[in-house]
């Protein structure tokens, strides 16, 4: 799963690379004074963490991107689940589309990432792998989204009601929306959705990443103006809490 995950960003990053590959100038030496007034950004950033015994390598596209995109009958992470099986995934999307295509808009995407995790990396007869996420610096537009079950911390604000994971008693794991605190039914269901709408008049939302672990992780923020994510659990798990509004049925 992890490299059929990181083998589909290879055409992106290829094309990429085509596009800059017909450019050619002749290299001349400029002198200190001219230095100081050129600057810019690598396309790519790495950065090293560690956390909670986990050593996190994180490379980030430092780009803006305008996404037009329909997926339809997404399903992450199908096994059994004792506790909750629900529809049978971890993640059961029937539609997931970025932009509308009625008014033909893009959904604007900044600094793309890819974010490997591991532990024991001191240790070569126990270091492995732990998992990975896939996520952004900020997204912001309109988001078509039917969803049947989410594993995840979501937060949408719906007028005076929300659709929050955070509520139900069993944490988010292949959750449908409809339960709530106290085994209550929920205000607003994620059957109620028919999209959200990414982002406000502040600014795009910063906090959208999808995970797939082998254990539970606490990821390091990516954004030091937001609090640091909910843990993420084991198997697929959506983290999207910051500036969604909900666009109900």
């Amino acid at each position: 799963m992890l490299f059929t995950l990181c083998r589909s960003l290879l055409p992106s990053l290829s094309l990429a690379l085509m596009a800059a590959a017909p450019a050619h100038a002749q290299g001349v030496p400029i002198d200190d004074e001219a230095l100081s007034q050129v600057y810019g950004q690598a396309m790519f950033s790495l950065s090293n963490t560690s956390v909670n015994g986990f050593d996190f390598s994180r490379i980030t596209l430092n780009a803006d991107v305008q996404l037009a995109a329909t997926l339809g009958g997404l399903r992450l992470g199908e096994y059994s689940h004792s506790v909750r099986n629900g529809t049978g995934a971890d993640i059961d999307i029937g539609t997931l589309q970025f932009g509308n295509a009625a008014t033909r808009s893009a959904v604007a995407i900044t600094d793309p990432y890819v974010e490997f995790v591991y532990r024991n990396v001191g240790n070569a007869a126990t270091r492995e792998v732990v998992g990975m996420r896939l996520g952004f610096g900020s997204i912001k537009g309109d988001i078509g989204l039917q969803a049947n079950a989410i594993s995840g911390a979501l937060l949408i604000n719906a007028g005076g009601n929300s659709i929050d994971s955070s509520q139900d008693p069993l944490g988010g794991v292949r959750w449908d929306g409809s339960t709530c605190a106290g085994g209550n039914t929920c205000a607003v269901k994620l059957s109620d959705l028919a999209g959200v709408k990414a982002g406000d008049s502040a600014g795009g939302s910063r906090d959208f990443f999808i995970s797939v672990l082998k254990t539970a992780v606490n990821f390091p923020t990516t954004n030091a103006a937001l609090a640091a994510s909910a843990t993420a659990q084991a198997g697929f798990w959506l983290n999207w809490r910051d500036r969604l509004n909900a666009v109900l049925k």
